[in-house]
C-alpha cells in the first residue's frame, strides 16, 4: 500500500506478488469510481460476489502485480481542472509506472480499465505487451441515460469536497463522454493497435455487444465467451493467467 503524488492530488496504489515478475498493471472496473476493491465486491450489492474472479490472488504467483485506484476514486484524488479528460488519467498511469521502474507491461481493465488501457497504449507506444480485455463500456443508442447517471453519482461524492468547482466536474464528465465507442480512444486507433489481446464481451446496458464486437474486430482479440458467473468465472481467470504467461514467455525470448 502506497501514495504517489501526482500534479495537484495523490494516486493509491498497491503493488503484491513477484518481485522479479513480469508487471502487470490493473485497472479495475467501477466506471470513474474505478478502485481496487471493485475487483472483488460490488458496493450495490454488499456481501454478494462479482461475476467474476478477482485476479489479484491469481497473478500474485506469477507476476508483479500493480492496482490502484484512479484519480478521485477510492483513496485517490486529484484536483479538478478546466482540461480535465481522459489524459489526465493517462498522465498518472504513466507517472506510476515510471515511479516503479517499468518500462513495459501486461495490463487488464475491467469495464472502463478498458478505456484506460488504450488510452495509455496510444499515449505510449509500446508500453502494453498484452492486455486484457473485459466488459467494456460505450455509448450506444439506448444507455445514454444510464451513462448520465453514472458519471452524475460519481460528481455527487466528488463535488462535496469544497476544493472542487461543480462546474468544471460537469464539463468534466461531458467531456469523457461525448463520443460513442469507448469513449477514450477512436475506432481508427483501435485497428492500429497491434497489442496481443484477450476480450471478455459485454452484454448489458453498460458494456453494450456491439463495441466488444468492434473491439473483437479491431484488435483481432482472442475471445472468452460466456466469462461470467459460477460456472465460467474460474475457466476465465485461468485462461487469462495463462494468456498473460504465454505472452510473458514472448517477450523475455
Amino acid at each position: 500500500m502506497a501514495i504517489l503524488a501526482i500534479d495537484r492530488g495523490e494516486l493509491y496504489y498497491e503493488v503484491s506478488g513477484r518481485e522479479d515478475g513480469y508487471p502487470v498493471l490493473l485497472f479495475a472496473p467501477g466506471f470513474l469510481s474505478s478502485r481496487i476493491e471493485r475487483w472483488r465486491s460490488n458496493p450495490a450489492k454488499p456481501g454478494v460476489a462479482q461475476a467474476w474472479r478477482d485476479p489479484i490472488p491469481v497473478l500474485e504467483p506469477h507476476f508483479r502485480v500493480i492496482a490502484l485506484d484512479v484519480r478521485n476514486a477510492g483513496q485517490s484524488w486529484a484536483e479538478i481542472g478546466p482540461d480535465y479528460s481522459w489524459h489526465s488519467y493517462t498522465a498518472d498511469h504513466l507517472a506510476l509506472l515510471r515511479h516503479l521502474g517499468v518500462s513495459r507491461c501486461h495490463v487488464m481493465g475491467g469495464c472502463i480499465g478498458v478505456s484506460f488501457a488504450l488510452a495509455l497504449e496510444e499515449a505510449a507506444p509500446g508500453t502494453i505487451t498484452a492486455q486484457v480485455l473485459q466488459n467494456p463500456i460505450g455509448l450506444s443508442d439506448s444507455n445514454r441515460a444510464a451513462v448520465d447517471e453514472e458519471v452524475e453519482q460519481w460528481a455527487e461524492k466528488v463535488g462535496r469536497r469544497p476544493d472542487v468547482d461543480r462546474a468544471l466536474l460537469k464539463a468534466a464528465g461531458e467531456r469523457m463522454f461525448a463520443t460513442d465507442f469507448i469513449f477514450s480512444v477512436t475506432r481508427e486507433f483501435t485497428g492500429r493497435c497491434n497489442v496481443p489481446s484477450l476480450l471478455m464481451p459485454g452484454d448489458d446496458t453498460m458494456h453494450p455487444a456491439t463495441f466488444s464486437d468492434d473491439l473483437e474486430r479491431l484488435t483481432k482479440a482472442e475471445v472468452i465467451a460466456p466469462w461470467k458467473g459460477p460456472d465460467y468465472r474460474d475457466i476465465a481467470i485461468e485462461r487469462t493467467r495463462d494468456f498473460l504467461l504465454e505472452h510473458t514467455a514472448k517477450v523475455s525470448a
